[in-house]
């Protein structure tokens, strides 16, 4: 029976794993290899090697609402798009209400995990770890792998010829803190990602010029949306899911639309890809910076010739001081077993990217290995509570051979769908991966048994953003204050807003009864359909067919 489980890393897949053993009535140990909590999000004025770091100006792409704790929601007060202080002032809070940190040991690095030797029947895993110099081998049941994976930088110096020659100096992104030192700089920063073009106008504030190169574009888009209100905000409904799904052709004109804002060719960012094959960089400030011509794009770089970058079509800098490379990182496990690490394209092979299939007991989990067009923190939290089911033998898993079907099935779609790489390795569709999840342990909205029960909530949850407080309705692990933390939440979005309050004259409200029916009856024909239809097997043909007379 599983009761101690070690649980890998305090960052925010960490503490949420943390917290879901506690909700199981399991004991869990957390080794937090820093002295503190946060993981990525805790900025360190010196690199840690071996650990996730972040520049100063760093402010999260995902807003509070969609990266929110499900039962623990953000301050009203919060900014909507947080800098990373705001953001571990959250974590803290979290930390603090659940009493999470009694369960950290702190300075303790994870050395190895491994079988032993009557795991075929106890499950259970010796985890070395060193505290001080001075090691020690504990004894658990299951085991909680939340380490993320940026914490080893990709720095490809071989793919770049001459840069033995440069006359400069050049770093990884991983190592940047601010600006300082780059004043009246020309810089070089190869990579588009979200860090690339963040530094790239960190660093053009204060630099004689900055260039940015990369080999395949991105499409840019910022995080202010429709009415000033977050970008995150708008289409992630599930409503707005089974709209994309019943008609497809309205993805396509999200390209358009992003470049009515500006012309993503003309501004040398157009992609091979498309706009949803690939998580788009996040960015209020590069088209500014490359209009005023502070960031000049650039192709990618062939080869340096001493302070000289010389790119592919042939154009050439000279007098480049700073070289970034904003090249991503690779993952890595190295305490797990090679065993336990082999892949299925480019991905770890992880039954839902969580489970490794081949143990005879399933009593190891991955969390928050995982990216999609959403935030990470729900994703893991939602896969966390999984985790402590199947280690109670309460959620069971298929059996190996079917495990492995699904993980090819679906890296062969992932594959075709997304662009995948070793620095990209997987990429799902947020609101099926959760709801997906959400289905093994029973925590799915059922949207039409709400409609009949709560027809305000069910609208809600149909119409508005896909909010982690929905896995908090009903099933195992249910809080009463999800229903309050669903209706309030453009509250909470608004309230930051609200530091000077404009005063409108008074207007008669407007009638919302035709609204009312009009969604009402929207949210009956989407359960009706999806409960004969899941939207991850969604056919527009047969939507219509369903309703046609004999």
């Amino acid at each position: 029976m599983v009761q101690r489980v070690a649980v890998i890393g305090a960052g925010i897949s960490g503490l949420v794993s943390i917290k879901s053993c506690m909700d199981e009535g399991l004991q869990p140990t957390c080794f937090e290899s820093s002295h503190d909590i946060g993981g990525l999000w805790r900025f360190k004025e010196t690199p840690e090697p071996g650990r996730a770091n972040i520049y100063q100006s760093v402010v999260i792409n995902s807003s509070k609402e969609m990266m929110a704790f499900s039962d623990f929601p953000p301050p009203a007060e919060f900014p909507n798009n947080m800098h990373h202080s705001d953001l571990m002032r959250y974590i803290r809070l979290y930390a603090e209400a659940f009493n999470l940190l009694q369960h950290i040991r702190f300075k303790s690095i994870v050395v190895s995990v491994r079988q032993t030797l009557d795991f075929s029947t106890t499950g259970q895993w010796e985890v070395e770890t060193e505290t001080k110099g001075q090691r020690e081998v504990h004894v658990f049941d299951a085991v909680m792998v939340c380490t993320g994976h940026f914490t080893q930088p990709h720095l490809p110096l071989k793919d770049f010829q001459g840069i033995e020659s440069f006359k400069g100096n050049y770093f990884h992104t991983w190592n940047y803190r601010n600006a300082d030192g780059l004043h009246g700089k020309r810089v070089v920063v190869i990579g588009i990602g979200n860090s690339g073009a963040d530094i790239a106008v960190d660093i053009s504030r204060v630099a004689a010029k900055v260039y940015l190169s990369t080999r395949s574009g991105a499409w840019v888009v910022g995080r202010v949306g429709a009415g000033g209100l977050p970008l995150d905000l708008g289409g992630t409904s599930r409503m707005n899911m089974m709209i994309q799904k019943l008609l497809p052709s309205w993805m396509n004109k999200t390209e358009e639309k992003l470049n009515m804002a500006f012309d993503h060719k003309l501004y040398g960012l157009k992609p091979k890809h498309g706009f949803f094959q690939q998580i788009p960089v996040i960015n209020d400030d590069l088209p500014a910076r490359i209009i005023s011509g502070q960031v000049q794009m650039k192709p990618n770089v062939k080869e340096f010739c001493g302070s000289r970058a010389v790119f592919v079509d042939d154009s050439f800098i000279d007098e480049v001081d700073v070289v970034v490379f904003a090249t991503g990182y690779n993952y890595s496990f190295p305490f797990l077993p090679s065993a336990l690490k082999a892949k299925c394209g480019h991905r770890l092979q992880l039954y839902k990217h969580v489970f490794p299939p081949a143990l005879t007991r399933p009593t190891l989990a991955v969390v928050g290995f995982i990216h999609a067009f959403g935030s990470i923190s729900p994703m893991a939290e939602l896969q966390s509570r999984w985790a402590t089911r199947v280690f109670k033998g309460l959620s069971t898993l298929p059996s190996e051979k079917k495990m492995m079907e699904e993980i090819e099935k679906d890296t062969l779609t992932m594959h075709q769908r997304f662009v995948c790489s070793e620095r990209n390795p997987l990429q799902v569709d947020y609101i099926p991966y959760m709801d997906s999840i959400a289905e093994q342990v029973g925590i799915k909205p059922n949207i039409l048994q709400l409609l009949l029960k709560d027809p305000k909530l069910a609208l809600a949850v149909l119409l508005n953003p896909c909010t982690p407080y929905q896995y908090r309705l009903t099933g195992p692990g249910h809080w009463a204050g999800a229903r309050q933390a669903i209706l309030s939440q453009w509250e909470r979005v608004v309230q930051p807003f609200r530091t000077r309050v404009v005063q409108e004259p008074e207007s008669k409200p407007s009638s919302t009864r035709n609204i009312i029916f009009l969604f009402s009856g929207a949210a009956l024909l989407f359960c009706f359909f999806h409960s004969k239809h899941p939207l991850s097997s969604f056919d527009p043909l047969s939507f219509f067919r369903s309703f046609a007379w004999d």
